[in-house]
C-alpha cells in the first residue's frame, strides 16, 4: 500500500476541518472549542458515589464524562446515574465506555448521549493465536464483526447517540495483529473496518481514538488515521478526534507523556475533545487538559498564522522576495510522520578540559543546563550547581550554556577594574575551574549576541578578541544570537573568531518562522566565508537552534530549510531549546505545573519528530529539576530511558482495588529500576492488552487477587493482593532485572 499524503500543514498551525458531531448539547468539531473530558473511577452499580464524582468532574469544567458499563447491570444503572445528575442541576452528557459487552452497548445506547466502543474487543476474544488469513478467510471475519456491530450501529442511528470508535495499541484482534501486526497501520485498520459498517448504514456521528501508552505510536496512529480519512473524502470535512495517551501513569511522568502526545497531535491540527488519563482522582485530569489546550492553542481562533506555506510537490526552489510572502520548502521536515525515526546528523563533539561530549549521529539526545547568569558570580555559581546537580540519581547534566553580557558591576573583581571592562572568558574560566575542584567536569559552552549595542557590543568584543588571539578557555561551542538586524560583518567577525580557535560554533535563530531560511542562509554563507578564510575543510559545519519558545512549525522551518541549504551534505545538529522561568505555583518536583506542561509539549512534539540532538533548558531556580525534567521528557518521547516506567491506567468501575495506593506501594520498591518497565492494572481488560510493551505486569483479576505477567504472559493467577508486590519484585529478579536500590 503506498504511503499517504500528509493531511495536515507541517509548517503551520491550522486546525484539522471536521464535520460536527454532537454528544448531547456539547458540539465536538467543526468551530466548536476542544472539548476537556475525563471518565469516574468509581463503581457504577454505586449509584451515589458516581454522581458525586460526575458532578465534581463537571464543576471542575469537564465538558463530556465517561463511566464504565461492564456489564447488562452497569448499563441499566446508567439511567438511575441520569436521572440523579439531572435531579443536581447537572446536565453533562454521558459517555458509556464499552469493552466484551455488546448488549450492554445496546442497552446504553438507549440512555446516553455516547457509546465508546474499542473495535478490538466488541466481537473478538483476544487469544494471541497465530494463524495465517488468506483474503476469503479474511473477509469472512470481517462479514462476522460487521453482522455483530450493526445493531449497534442502527440504535445509535435511530437515537441520534454519538459513538467514539476508540483503538487501542494494546488490545488489537488476533485478526489484525496476524495482518498487520501490532502497528499504527494495525490500529487505523481495526478502526476503519468498523466504519465501513457505520458508512453502510448512512451513520456518521462518529468520533475516532487512537490511544496508546507509547507517545510514538499514539502520535503516528493518529497522523496516519487523519491521513486515509483524507483519502477517503478528499477535501471534504472528516470525523473528529478524541485524543489522549492511554495509561499515562501519575504525577509528572504522566503529566509529561500526556503533554507530549497530546500537545503534538494537537499542534498538528489534530484533535477535537481530549482526554488526560492519570493514576489519580480524575478530577485532577481536568485542569492537566486544559492547561495542554491552551498551551496548544487550539481553541476556536487561536490557531497562529505563520507566513509559511505548504510544501507544494515538485515546485522549484526559491528565496523570499519580501517580508510575509509565503515561502515553499522543498526537502521534508521530518524523516517519516508515520513511523517515529530520528533525523540522520553529522557527529558534533563539545570540546571540555577534562571530558569531551559528542551531539548528533548516534549519540543519545543529550541535556544541557542554560545558566544565563551564571558568570555574575562563578564560585557562587559553581558551589550552588555542584549541590543541586549532586542530588539527581543516575543521571546527569552533560553540558552547561551560559551567556556573555553585563556580568557584573565593573571592577567587582581583580583585573576588571583597571580594564573598565568585564572579561567574560575569565569567568568562564573561573568557573570552570570550581565546577572541576568540586567534582563536575563538563563542557562550557558560551552564548553571545551576533550584534549588541554599548557595553554588550564591548563583552562580545571581548569574547572575539580572545577567542581570535588563542588566549580563550577551551569552550564546549560557541552560541550566537541572530536575529533580522544582525549585519554580516557581525556573522562573519563572530565565524572567524570561532575558526580561528577551532571553536565549534552554534547559531541561534530568531523563531520567527517566515524569517528563518533568510536568516539561515546568511549565518551559513558567513560560516562558509570565514571557512575559507581560515583554510578549513568542508566538513566544518556549524549547529543550529531557535530561541526558546519556538513552535513546532518553526522548528520544522528551520529542519526543512537546512535541508534545502545542504544540499546533500550531512545534517547539521539541532539543538532544542526551552526555558523553565514559572515559579511560585503549585508545582511537581520543583517544578511548576503550567512550565512542566508547556516544555513537555514543545520538546516533546519535536523529538517525536526525530529531531533534535540536544536539549538545552533555561532554569530561573534551582538547576535539578530542571535537568530532572529534560530526562523525564526524553523518557516520555521514548529517546533515553534513566528511570523505570510504569504504564498505569486512571482506574474506572471495573478496576478491583485501590489503583492509585498500589501503584504508589509498588513504586516505592522498585522505582529505582532503570529501564524497566512495568504495568499496573485495575482488571483484565486494561490487562495484556492495554499494557502494549510493558516487561511486567500486575493486574486486578477478582477482588483482593492478582494476576501477574511477563511481557503478555501468564506466569501466576490468583495471588492475594496483600503478597502481589512481594511477588512482583521476586519475578523482576528471576527474570535478572533486579538491581539494588
Amino acid at each position: 500500500m503506498p504511503a499517504p499524503r500528509l493531511s495536515f500543514d507541517p509548517f503551520r498551525a491550522r486546525r484539522r476541518a471536521t464535520r460536527v458531531v454532537m454528544v448531547g448539547s456539547v458540539g465536538v468539531g467543526g468551530d466548536h472549542p476542544i472539548r476537556i473530558q475525563s471518565m469516574t473511577n468509581t463503581n457504577t452499580l454505586d449509584t451515589d458515589a458516581t454522581v458525586r464524582q460526575a458532578a465534581r468532574l463537571a464543576e471542575a469544567g469537564c465538558e463530556i464524562v465517561r463511566i464504565t458499563a461492564p456489564s447488562i447491570r452497569d448499563a441499566e444503572n446508567l439511567r438511575e446515574i441520569k436521572r440523579a445528575l439531572a435531579a443536581r442541576g447537572v446536565s453533562v452528557p454521558l459517555v458509556a465506555d464499552i469493552h466484551f459487552t455488546p448488549n450492554a452497548a445496546m442497552i446504553a445506547a438507549e440512555i446516553v448521549e455516547k457509546v465508546r466502543i474499542n473495535p478490538g474487543n466488541y466481537a473478538d476474544k483476544k487469544r494471541f493465536e497465530v494463524r495465517e488469513y488468506d483474503d476469503a478467510e479474511y473477509a469472512e471475519e470481517l462479514e462476522r464483526v460487521a453482522a455483530r456491530f450493526r445493531p449497534l450501529v442502527l440504535r445509535c442511528k435511530q437515537n441520534g447517540v454519538a459513538m467514539r470508535i476508540g483503538t487501542n495499541h494494546g488490545s488489537l484482534s488476533d485478526r489484525v495483529m496476524n495482518r498487520f501486526g501490532d502497528t499504527p497501520q494495525g490500529m487505523v485498520e481495526s478502526a476503519l473496518e468498523f466504519l465501513d459498517v457505520c458508512e453502510a448504514e448512512g451513520f456518521f456521528d462518529v468520533v475516532f481514538s487512537m490511544k496508546s501508552s507509547n507517545t510514538q505510536v499514539a502520535i503516528a496512529a493518529y497522523r496516519l488515521l487523519a491521513a486515509r480519512l483524507e483519502e477517503r473524502a478528499p477535501g471534504e470535512p472528516s470525523y473528529p478526534f478524541h485524543v489522549g495517551v492511554t495509561e499515562a501513569g501519575d504525577a509528572e511522568d504522566g503529566r509529561i507523556k500526556s503533554a507530549i502526545g497530546i500537545g503534538a497531535l494537537l499542534e498538528d491540527g489534530i484533535g477535537d475533545t481530549i482526554r488526560v488519563s492519570l493514576t489519580e482522582d480524575p478530577v485532577r485530569e481536568v485542569p492537566v487538559a486544559r492547561e495542554i489546550a491552551r498551551i496548544a492553542g487550539t481553541k476556536t481562533g487561536a490557531w497562529p498564522r505563520d507566513p509559511v506555506a505548504a510544501p507544494a510537490p515538485d515546485s522549484p526552489r526559491r528565496e523570499p522576495i519580501e517580508a510575509g510572502e509565503p515561502l515553499v520548502l522543498c526537502a521534508p521536515p521530518f524523516p517519516d510522520p508515520f513511523a517515529h525515526t530520528r533525523r540522520p546528523t553529522r557527529t558534533q563533539s563539545l570540546a571540555a578540559p577534562a571530558v569531551g561530549l559528542t551531539v548528533g549521529g548516534d549519540a543519545p539526545v543529550r541535556v544541557e543546563l542554560d545558566r544565563p547568569g551564571a558568570l555574575i558570580r562563578p564560585a557562587e555559581t559553581a558551589a550552588q550547581l555542584a549541590v543541586e546537580l549532586a542530588g539527581l540519581r543516575d543521571i546527569a547534566c552533560e553540558s552547561l550554556l551560559v551567556t556573555a553580557a553585563n556580568t557584573g558591576a565593573v571592577g567587582d573583581r581583580e583585573g576588571e577594574a583597571s580594564t573598565g571592562r568585564v572579561d567574560p572568558l575569565g569567568r568562564v574560566a573561573q568557573l570552570g575551574a570550581e565546577l572541576a575542584s568540586l567534582g563536575l567536569s563538563l563542557p562550557i559552552s558560551l552564548r553571545i549576541e551576533a550584534a549588541a549595542p554599548g557595553e554588550s557590543g564591548d563583552v562580545v568584543a571581548a569574547v572575539l578578541d580572545g577567542l581570535a588571539r588563542g588566549t580563550a578557555p577551551t569552550l564546549g561551542r560557541l552560541v550566537a544570537r541572530v536575529d533580522g538586524d544582525t549585519p554580516m560583518a557581525s556573522l562573519r567577525s563572530i565565524a572567524e573568531a570561532a575558526m580561528r580557535s577551532e571553536t565549534p560554533i552554534e547559531w541561534e535563530l530568531a523563531v520567527d518562522p517566515g524569517a528563518i531560511p533568510d536568516l539561515l542562509r546568511r549565518a551559513l554563507e558567513a560560516t562558509a566565508i570565514a571557512k575559507q578564510a581560515a583554510g578549513k575543510d568542508d566538513e566544518v559545519r556549524p549547529m543550529l537552534s531557535l530561541a526558546p519558545g519556538a513552535s513546532p512549525q518553526a522548528v520544522r522551518v528551520l529542519v526543512s530549510a537546512l535541508a534545502d541549504a545542504d544540499a546533500g551534505a550531512a545534517p547539521a545538529p539541532v539543538v532544542l531549546r526551552g526555558a523553565v522561568t514559572r515559579a511560585g505555583e503549585r508545582g511537581v518536583q520543583g517544578v511548576s505545573e503550567p512550565a512542566l506542561l508547556e516544555a513537555a509539549v514543545r520538546l516533546g512534539s519535536s523529538l517525536c519528530d526525530g529531531i533534535g540532538d540536544l536539549v538545552s533548558l533555561e532554569a530561573a531556580g534551582p538547576a535539578g529539576p530542571v535537568v530532572d525534567l529534560a530526562y523525564r521528557i526524553l523518557q516520555g518521547a521514548r529517546l533515553r530511558t534513566t528511570r523505570t516506567e510504569y504504564i498505569s491506567c486512571p482506574s474506572c468501575g471495573r478496576t478491583l482495588f485501590d489503583l492509585e495506593e498500589t501503584t504508589a506501594r509498588i513504586k516505592a520498591r522498585t522505582d529505582h529500576l532503570s529501564g524497566v518497565k512495568i504495568a499496573v492494572m485495575g482488571c483484565i481488560v486494561n490487562g495484556p492488552g492495554e499494557m502494549a510493551d510493558a516487561d511486567f505486569g500486575y493486574v486486578g483479576s477478582g477482588v483482593g487477587q492478582v494476576t501477574l505477567y511477563v511481557g503478555k504472559q501468564i506466569v501466576e493467577r490468583a495471588v492475594p493482593e496483600a503478597e502481589a508486590p512481594d511477588r512482583l519484585v521476586e519475578l523482576i529478579k528471576q527474570n535478572g532485572r533486579w538491581v539494588d536500590a
